[in-house]
């Protein structure tokens, strides 16, 4: 984020407007949620999503299932549902949120590189609408729930087409070296296909292929495309997933590509290796819908200026909370809801409250030099993986996460307290 004032607009949700400083959303002001939600919060723009959403599947005449490991809990599948799309859960309890939420699990799609024998049977006892096959131990599982069930189990084989997409080692999953999924290059999915097809019990329905998280750059997919197009035209899959993984972007200068970028570049794909409209498309966005439709507020407990060398600003969350600079060494921006047109004319680094000095969130943040302790202090894009892989480390309690739209603000998940902390133990 260079020197100025405002953040960029492109990296707030669309129900956000800024009135002579005052951060608001949907018209309520963002310091009026922290104060009756407390800090740090998870503030999402339930409308953003929806339009999200619909965006996606105005862009073509595909199927969209929204990639839950983003981020879930009730209120969210419950929004998903009314809008009719899928859902890819890629766990026992990702399914069972969904269900708990009244989800239909028709429209349920279940990943995972090793589904254990109590969650097959759980999702085929509930009617879960497609099984993704990721190893030959689990065609043999499912097919022995399939046969005690006496259901005949639709499936979609997981493929890795060998395309190495660019972005961090940690979430491309379409290489060779993968954990995911059956080898194009070595047969193995030639196998795999060979026996769910012959399987009494396995309804081959596709052909499944996800090649990473946060790609940028499309010609990605049409390498996913050309890979799998020998595959596919041998085995005639009535449904093509081809995964999600499309890139959003968290700081300045960055950009996002469209839905309509992204269906225009597999369809031409599609297209020229003859794969045709009789095979159904599906797609799985998780980050896209989700990510810029939050903002993580928290409040700044101290300041630390250490002369010559860094500022050091601390907030009352941290790693525990968004683990993804740690992880990925990914890059945020933050600015001050109450003063959001104030100069930003100070370099400083925001980290969180853990005792790890490991725990930053914007290393090379710009920020007023103003900021004083007892701020309010936000940072975007903040909707994907950031509650979904909150811990408690240091038994900090997750905070609470907050829906806001044009009816106004309501509680999805509550905060937890220090009662909480303990509350599993004997």
């Amino acid at each position: 984020m260079g020197a100025g004032t405002r953040v960029s607009p492109t990296l707030l949700s669309r129900g956000v407007s800024i009135r002579e400083g005052r951060t608001y959303i949907h018209g309520i002001a963002v310091a009026d949620l922290a104060e009756e939600f407390g800090t740090p919060v998870f503030i999402y723009d339930a409308a953003h999503i929806r339009a999200e959403v619909e965006a996606a599947k105005e862009a073509a005449d595909w199927q969209v299932a929204y990639a839950s490991k983003a981020f879930l809990c009730r209120e969210l599948a419950r929004i998903m549902d009314e809008l009719g799309v899928h859902m890819d859960v890629a766990s026992g309890g990702e399914l069972y949120v969904a269900l708990s939420a009244g989800f239909d699990p028709s429209r349920i799609v279940f990943h995972g590189n090793n589904k254990s024998v109590a969650e097959i049977e759980f999702g085929v006892a509930k009617g879960v609408g497609l099984f993704v096959l990721d190893s030959v131990a689990e065609i043999s599982r499912l097919e022995k729930v399939a046969e005690t069930a006496g259901r005949r189990q639709p499936v979609l084989v997981r493929v890795t087409p060998g395309v190495e997409a660019h972005t961090h080692e940690y979430v491309m999953t379409g290489q060779e070296d993968s954990k995911f999924g059956f080898s194009l290059a070595s047969g193995a999915a030639e196998a795999a296909l060979g026996m769910v097809k012959s399987s009494r019990w396995l309804d081959f329905v596709g052909i499944h292929a996800h090649i990473g998280s946060q790609i940028f750059l499309l010609d990605s997919y049409t390498k996913e495309v050309d890979a799998l197009a020998t595959l596919v035209e041998a085995h005639s899959p009535r449904l093509l997933n081809l995964g999600g993984g499309l890139g959003v972007a968290y700081v300045s200068g960055e950009e996002t590509p469209g839905f309509d970028a992204w269906a225009s570049q597999l369809y031409a794909a599609l297209a020229r290796n003859g794969i045709g409209r009789d095979i159904r498309v599906m797609v799985e966005p998780g980050r896209s819908f989700v990510a810029q439709a939050a903002m993580t507020v928290y409040r700044v407990g101290t300041v630390k200026r250490l002369e010559g060398l860094r500022t050091y600003v601390s907030v009352d969350g941290g790693m525990s909370d968004n683990p993804r600079p740690v992880l990925y060494g990914s890059g945020y921006e933050a600015f001050l809801p109450e003063a959001a047109d104030a100069e930003r004319d100070q370099v400083a680094t925001i980290v969180g409250k853990h005792c790890e000095s490991g725990d930053i969130l914007i290393r090379d943040a710009i920020l007023p030099a103003s900021l004083e302790e007892g701020d309010l202090l936000a940072t975007p894009v903040t909707g994907a993986y950031g509650y979904s892989m909150a811990s408690n480390y240091n038994r900090v309690p997750r905070p609470p996460v907050i829906f806001v739209d044009e009816s106004g603000a309501r509680l999805a998940i509550r905060g937890e307290n220090f009662e909480d902390m303990v509350r599993l133990e004997a």
